[in-house]
């Protein structure tokens, strides 16, 4: 970002020394100078913008974060607008069910080792050839 703003400074007076001719005729360098110069200015106060909304941010969010209690965990769709839902509330964990119009406890889970993990294996028939066969058939 440094070196957009010195090389910005250093082709400042060129511009002007290019604007400054009084003659009749175009010269689309110095209008191309110009537009380069433009454009540097616009995307420099872009980055400065979001260099301090960013810095502004995440000072707001980390003080948030702290105070929350309620986290979730994993959500898996079962079916268009069926899904399980895992929230953490206070160290405890609950499997929820929603659907399009409810929300509704499975079970409530006290530790999370109860859990039983088991590991995701590639399925050919989910994975992009999977989709692509179905579509072909």
């Amino acid at each position: 970002m440094r070196g957009a703003v010195t090389a910005l400074l250093l082709c400042l007076p060129s511009i002007a020394c290019a604007e400054s001719t009084t003659g009749q005729e175009f010269s689309f360098f110095s209008s191309f100078l110009q537009m380069i110069a433009a454009l540097a200015v616009v995307v420099g106060l872009i980055l400065v913008t979001w260099h301090f909304f960013n810095k502004f941010t995440r000072g707001v969010t980390a003080g948030r974060s702290a105070t929350r209690h309620i986290r979730l965990v994993e959500s898996r769709y079962i079916a268009p607008k069926k899904a399980l839902i895992l929230v953490e509330v206070g160290g405890e964990y609950l499997l929820l069910s929603c659907t399009d119009d409810r929300l509704s406890l499975i079970k409530h889970i006290d530790m999370l080792e109860e859990i039983e993990v088991l590991p995701e294996g590639k399925d050919p028939a989910t994975g992009f050839a999977g989709i692509l066969d179905r579509l072909r058939s």
